[in-house]
């Protein structure tokens, strides 16, 4: 296999006509996004921005995945529309790229390495940052090193290339901040499990008319989020997402990634598995996990799917569960939580996150940093049904096991080892 290409600030290369993926490592968070652009340097809609709060086009021909210190945005170029003459590649962060450290940037063909970049943060104050473009020539595409600096963050560079921006969220669903203790409890009575069935097709999310670039995270000292009462919440998903340990073929980071945080039991990696104890409002209780092939339903109870199970511990998408917000009367709370499945957990390095995402709101976060010892068991937040509106309260506590968990909130199962 041929060494990959390395690029300096404004050279370019050329691209196969066929799927790629555009992988960026950065030593610290930062909100990575996508633009395809007409030749007048502008997106045709908002559909053709791609970000954390969007993270496919309109048609689905680009696509981001991953950690926002090790994000991929996978481009099929053969599909691309005629009028689409350009994809731009960008990230901001709160912080100057001085402070950010080196970007690393890799072109992909399946699991080889093309090209890479280097963007060096010394001496640099940017808070937003043009790294790369795809571009057509002549009838073939192209990439190009840019690694320009742009005044203002996300908001002003998506304005730049013409994606309208929400000033605020919607009204009818407008989050309210509510402070509360770190310590949850919850107060529920014992039932039985319900029966899996396979799992249907998953509902389409409502659309926003325009971009909102707003998130939210849940901390310590906000651990509560409401959203207000509404007829329909749409299609609720919840990922579950840490860093990647990568595979041989690619260059990583020196620190922040999953292969230095734990002790491997078997060549595939790391197994970090997602669940969720789901209540209903008759009463009735169950969970949803890998573990069992427990992978519930959406269009009948309990309302909850789990979508696959990473038994590799290698897809950068992290995690997700689905939850039927159209049946939101039905539940009376989702508790998620995660478990380590194989693997020694240092859950402080991992830099795991969960979000939340909501048709219509701005996408709901809580960071898994606080974990001491070596308890492989974290409980992380629950979506309560206060009166049809969904308040979602982070826990962010952890245990030796499932056991141990469900005695400290009182689910009332009875356990017993088990296998995927």
């Amino acid at each position: 296999m041929s060494q990959p290409q390395q690029l300096i600030a404004g050279a370019n290369a050329p691209l196969p006509a066929d799927h790629i993926s555009i992988r960026i490592l950065s030593q610290s968070a930062i909100d990575c996004a996508a633009y395809r652009l007409t030749t007048e340097g502008k997106v045709r809609g908002d559909g053709d921005m791609i970000f954390y709060g969007q993270t496919r086009s309109d048609d689905g021909s680009v696509s981001f995945r991953g950690h926002d210190s090790d994000g991929f945005f996978d481009i099929n170029l053969p599909a691309q529309p005629a009028s689409i003459e350009k994809i731009a590649l960008a990230f901001s962060s709160a912080q100057t790229l001085a402070q950010v450290g080196d970007v690393d940037v890799q072109v992909l063909q399946g699991s080889q390495v093309l090209l890479t970049c280097q963007l060096s943060a010394a001496g640099r104050n940017e808070k937003a940052i043009i790294l790369a473009e795809c571009y057509r020539r002549q009838g073939n595409w192209k990439f190009r090193f840019i690694a320009q600096g742009f005044e203002g963050g996300l908001k002003p560079l998506s304005e730049h290339f013409g994606v309208e921006i929400a000033d605020e969220a919607p009204a009818q669903g407008r989050l309210q901040n509510q402070a509360q203790s770190q310590s949850q409890s919850i107060n529920t009575q014992k039932a039985g499990s319900a029966p899996q069935t396979t799992p249907p097709p998953i509902p389409t999310a409502s659309q926003n008319p325009s971009i909102n670039l707003s998130k939210i995270t849940l901390t310590k000292n906000q651990s509560s989020i409401n959203l207000k009462k509404r007829d329909n919440f749409g299609k609720i998903s919840v990922n579950l997402n840490w860093n990647q340990r990568p595979d041989s073929s690619t260059q990583a980071p020196k620190k922040g990634l999953l292969g230095d945080l734990f002790k491997q039991h078997k060549a595939g990696g790391i197994d970090l598995d997602v669940g969720a104890m789901i209540h209903l409002k008759n009463g009735e209780k169950t969970l949803i996990q890998a573990l069992g092939n427990r992978f519930g339903n959406l269009q009948s109870a309990p309302y909850v799917l789990l979508r696959a199970d990473d038994r590799t511990g290698q897809v950068s998408g992290g995690e997700w569960l689905d939850i039927n917000g159209q049946q939101w009367s039905q539940i009376e709370e989702v508790f998620i939580f995660a478990f380590i499945y194989e693997g020694v957990p240092n859950w402080a390095q991992t830099d795991g996150v969960v979000t939340i995402h909501v048709p219509d709101q701005p996408p709901i976060e809580t960071r898994l940093t606080e974990g001491t010892g070596n308890l492989p068991m974290c409980a992380i937040a629950r979506l309560v049904n206060q009166q049809g509106s969904i308040n979602v309260e982070r826990i962010n506590q952890y245990f030796q096991g499932h056991q141990e968990m469900d005695k400290a909130f009182n689910w009332g199962f009875s356990w017993k080892r088990g296998r995927k």
